[in-house]
C-alpha cells in the first residue's frame, strides 16, 4: 500500500475523468467506485470516489469539493519519442487547453507537462551554449518538439 496517494477533487466527473486516464496510460485500471450515502454532501447513489491507478500508481478521484485546478500542481509524463509527446499531447488536449513549455490543461482543468525525457539533458548539458539553447526553444513551444530542442542546442533554428 502506498503511503502517498494523490486525490483530485471534482465537482461531479470523478468517474469520468478516472476513466479517461486510465484509458490514456499503461498499466492503468480502476480499483473501486464508491458512492454517496444517504448523509450526503450529493444525492445518494452519486459517485464519491474513484480509487484508480495509472502506471501502477495509485490515485483518487473526490466528487464533492468545490475547489478549482491550477498550475500549481501538475503531472509530468516523461515520453522516450515525439511520437509519444504527440499521441499525450492530442489526447490530452481535446476539449482543454495549450500552454507554454509543454504544459496543458485537460478537459477537467488538471494539468500536466508532456516532456520528452531528453529535454532533462539538453537541460543540464554542462555546455551553456548547448543547455541555454534547447531552454531558449522551449520557451517558444507549446508542445514540445525534441528535434527543435535538439537543433536549437546544437546552435541551429528552432523553426
Amino acid at each position: 500500500m502506498e503511503n502517498i496517494v494523490p486525490c483530485l477533487c471534482f465537482r461531479k466527473e470523478a468517474e469520468e475523468a478516472a476513466r479517461f486516464y486510465t484509458s490514456l496510460f499503461p498499466n492503468s485500471r480502476i480499483v473501486d467506485i464508491s458512492r454517496y450515502g444517504s448523509a450526503g454532501p450529493l444525492p445518494e447513489g452519486t459517485v464519491m470516489a474513484v480509487s484508480f491507478e495509472l502506471d501502477g500508481k495509485p490515485f483518487l478521484a473526490l466528487n464533492g469539493p468545490e475547489f478549482e485546478f491550477t498550475e500549481a500542481v501538475s503531472f509530468q509524463i516523461r515520453c522516450e519519442s515525439q511520437e509519444e509527446v504527440d499521441s499525450y499531447w492530442d489526447k490530452l488536449t481535446v476539449s482543454g487547453e495549450e500552454s507554454y513549455c509543454g504544459w496543458l490543461k485537460d478537459r477537467f482543468g488538471v494539468s500536466w507537462q508532456v516532456t520528452p525525457s531528453a529535454l532533462s539533458e539538453l537541460l543540464a548539458d554542462p555546455d551553456p551554449a548547448r543547455s541555454q539553447g534547447a531552454m531558449r526553444a522551449m520557451m517558444q513551444m507549446k508542445k514540445l518538439d525534441l528535434e527543435a530542442l535538439e537543433r536549437a542546442a546544437s546552435g541551429g533554428e528552432v523553426g
